[in-house]
């Protein structure tokens, strides 16, 4: 806030521009003290003695399937070609379970909807993990370096 104080001689002088931060700094130092005594007290838990079993891991996870669509818009499942007409059959029979990942490897001189096109079928066949494999931009040319494939989910 800016007040105006009169002046000695009676007149009036330009108001204060500079803003008490005191109060602000207690504040925060003491918000500060709060946070540091009580976040070890959220991170630690009841003391539990847990029992031993044998048992198998639960995440038996399998390899995801790779569905590529080449530079002549044809389409294949892992390494064999597959009709579009057949992409959802050959999903269905080739995993027992809708929760394997899907990646979906597009070459980059197809057009954007034929990838979304397989992505729909993908979906209409039950899979709801779909990600995307694209190549890892590299400092050196490709001649000289091998492709890294990251996923996008």
């Amino acid at each position: 806030m800016a007040f105006a104080s009169p002046k000695a001689d009676g007149g009036e002088a330009a108001p204060m521009s500079d803003m008490n931060v005191t109060p602000l700094v207690d504040v925060m130092l003491v918000l500060l003290i709060v946070f540091m005594v009580a976040a070890p007290l959220m991170a630690t838990g009841v003391p539990v003695d847990l029992p031993k079993a044998q048992t198998k891991p639960l995440n038996e996870q399998k390899p995801p399937i790779a569905v590529s669509i080449d530079s002549s818009g044809k389409f294949f499942v892992d390494q064999s070609e597959v009709a579009s007409e057949e992409l959802v059959y050959v999903l269905g029979q080739n995993a027992e379970s809708k929760d394997r990942r899907i990646h979906v490897r597009g070459d980059k001189s197809i057009a954007y909807g034929k990838v979304i096109e397989v992505m729909g079928l993908i979906n209409s066949a039950g899979y709801t993990k779909v990600a995307l494999v694209s190549e890892a931009p590299g400092p050196a040319s490709p001649a000289t370096v091998a492709p890294t494939a990251t996923v996008t989910p």
